[in-house]
């Protein structure tokens, strides 16, 4: 009987000497980063409330290695086993991957690339019929030379009391953006005789967004005689779209002047266009020669309506009442007129 239960030790002591090799055995030639992953798995499943060990072998269970040759034969079986690159791109195949798309800048360009001088039909820089003569360089908007005429009012007045007449105002530039010499015309014409004409040629200086200051002379011709004035003034958009002409004047014999001219356009329709206009005049010096007198010597007040067939093209239809007063209006009576007029005009608006 004690036979047997020694032999029956020595058979079970003999499984487990086995068991633990095949066992060390079969931990050599496995992937130790899965082991370890099934072994943190199996932990975290006993203490899900555990946190993340920090180090990377900290969940293993050594508890079966009872021996220094097992945990031996374990690092012999991990270090016959390849660590992964540090390089990330260490795996990576490209031997099948298109390099035509991943040439970097500056290299030849592929054969499907449009030809950057395609659209130049072989023009070069100074060639051709736009090409700038001299030393190429960039030119600004101001340096570049503009011209205008205007033609604001070119109408027949039809007078209930008088004699019907023909008015116009015109006003030409030419110059850049900055500076340019201007020229103002205004008169009427009646019995084919030019009653009042005023004629002015300026320099006009930009000083302001919208404004202009103007220096230069003027004429005053038809009856009587001629007289000449300097003139300084200023010209531009005020607020709210007020278009304003102020301007002095100094004459000879101590004489002086002033005019102011604003209007305003309201836009009915993009082409349909209602432009009231008011204009004064006033004198620091009587005239009996050309009949003005000193003091408010001229208003008028106008109301136009135009259509623009274009922006360059626009007749209109309109009423205008014009006053003399003070002293102008006494020489006015004694010629056998009227100091108040109300006239009917009729007209066109051009600009070139």
């Amino acid at each position: 009987m004690k036979t047997k239960k020694t032999i029956y030790s020595l058979a079970i002591g003999l499984a487990s000497v086995t068991a633990v090799s095949v066992h060390a055995q079969s931990m050599s030639g496995h992937d130790h980063g899965g082991q370890h992953g099934q072994m943190t798995t199996m932990q975290d499943m006993q203490t899900p409330a555990a946190k993340a060990p920090s180090d990377p072998h900290a969940g293993h269970n050594m508890s079966q290695m009872d021996s220094a040759d097992d945990i031996t034969t374990m690092q012999d079986g991990q270090s016959s086993t390849s660590m992964p690159s540090t390089d990330p791109h260490a795996g990576h195949d490209m031997s099948q991957m298109d390099q035509g798309e991943m040439r970097m800048q500056g290299g030849s360009p592929p054969p499907d690339a449009r030809d950057p001088h395609a659209y130049a039909n072989g023009t070069k820089v100074g060639e051709g019929v736009y090409a700038v003569p001299g030393v190429p360089r960039l030119r600004l908007h101001d340096e570049h030379s503009f011209a205008s005429l205007r033609a604001e009012r070119l109408e027949r007045k039809f007078n209930r009391n008088a004699d019907d007449s023909t008015a116009y105002d015109l006003q030409g530039w030419f110059g850049t953006t900055y500076n340019r010499f201007v020229i103002k015309a205004e008169g009427d014409v009646a019995k084919r005789r030019v009653q009042e004409s005023r004629t002015e040629l300026l320099w006009s200086r930009a000083i302001a967004t919208h404004w202009d200051a103007q220096a230069g002379v003027r004429m005053d011709t038809g009856e009587g005689p001629n007289r000449q004035w300097l003139a300084f003034g200023v010209q531009g958009l005020a607020p709210y779209w007020f278009e304003v002409d102020a301007t002095g004047y100094l004459g000879t014999d101590g004489r002086t002047a002033l005019r102011l001219e604003a209007s305003y356009e309201l836009l009915i329709t993009q082409r349909l266009v209602l432009e009231p206009k008011v204009e004064v005049q006033a004198f620091g010096k009587r005239d009996p020669q050309r009949r003005v007198g000193s003091g408010l010597s001229e208003a008028s007040a106008g109301l136009r309506l135009r259509y623009e067939f274009t922006r360059q093209f626009a007749p209109y239809i309109g009423i205008e009442r014009a006053g003399s007063y003070g002293e102008t209006a006494d020489f006015v009576r004694a010629e056998g007129g009227k100091p108040q007029r109300t006239r009917v005009v009729a007209g066109l608006r051009l600009w070139f």
